[in-house]
């Protein structure tokens, strides 16, 4: 028989975000996979550090941070060789996710080439969007409001018009293009309406309205979040934003 690979989603970052399912499937597995920067340790891992145990194996799966283009289909097959190999063994596989393994997740590549030899189960976590609403004090969305993710390396158009399409937007991978996104929700008058989240959940975690932040760059877990809607905290995050700017709401 083959062991059973199982895609673990361990929240945004601190380690009490851990469903119990996820824990007790990690602790459990013999084998355990998760992504890993060339330099540098893997996020997946600290997250789990505490529940990790000397006897089981460990599988990196080393994945370039940079801004030009790498081989991922080349790096996943290699994973999927390596993983494929324990799971023929007998052996359980447990790959450790940031977030949520389907939502912008490394796992969904790997499930893309196993999943279909090997039994799999996926095990949903917190993701980074639901831990910065939380972590804001703001409900995402509500009654018939239409929430659009945006991933902030498209270019200023396409943000422009997926933004003006919704009523609550979240853009995700915020990271170097900060400067731009911002200048460009500015032309668009929505800055009183939006939120600013960095590192959520750990403990160097910032919550900001966005025109309180003084920095022109960002680091890559930080997220901002738009509220066009006509609930009441949309009106409570402008005057938290006027009270930063020392303004009278």
């Amino acid at each position: 028989m083959t062991g059973k690979l199982y895609g673990l989603g361990l929240g945004p970052g601190d380690p009490e975000l851990i469903t119990l399912k996820a824990h007790r499937i990690l602790s459990a597995a013999p084998v355990v996979a998760y992504p890993a920067p060339d330099t540098g340790p893997s996020f997946a891992r600290q997250i789990a550090a505490a529940h990790l145990s000397f006897h089981q194996v460990e599988v990196p799966i080393v994945v370039p941070m940079r801004v030009e283009r790498f081989p991922a289909q080349e790096i996943y097959d290699e994973a999927a060789e390596t993983l494929s190999r324990h799971l023929d063994a007998g052996l359980d596989v447990a790959v450790l996710c940031e977030g949520d393994p389907f939502f912008y997740g490394s796992f969904m590549y790997l499930f893309e080439r196993l999943s279909g030899r090997y039994e799999t189960e996926i095990v949903p976590g917190v993701s980074s969007m639901m831990a910065a609403a939380a972590a804001l004090g703001r409900p995402l969305a509500a009654r018939n409001d239409v929430l659009s993710i945006v991933p902030g390396p498209l270019d200023d158009e396409t943000l422009r018009s997926r933004i003006d399409a919704a009523g609550a937007v979240a853009i995700i991978k915020v990271g170097r293009h900060f400067h731009r996104i911002r200048a460009l929700i500015e032309a668009m008058g929505l800055t009183a309406h939006a939120g600013y989240v960095e590192r959520v959940s750990l403990p160097e975690q910032r919550v900001l309205p966005l025109s309180a932040v003084a920095e022109d760059v960002a680091p890559y877990f930080s997220m901002i979040l738009i509220y066009k809607g006509g609930e009441g905290w949309n009106a409570s995050l402008a005057a938290e934003n006027a009270r930063h700017n020392g303004m009278t709401p």
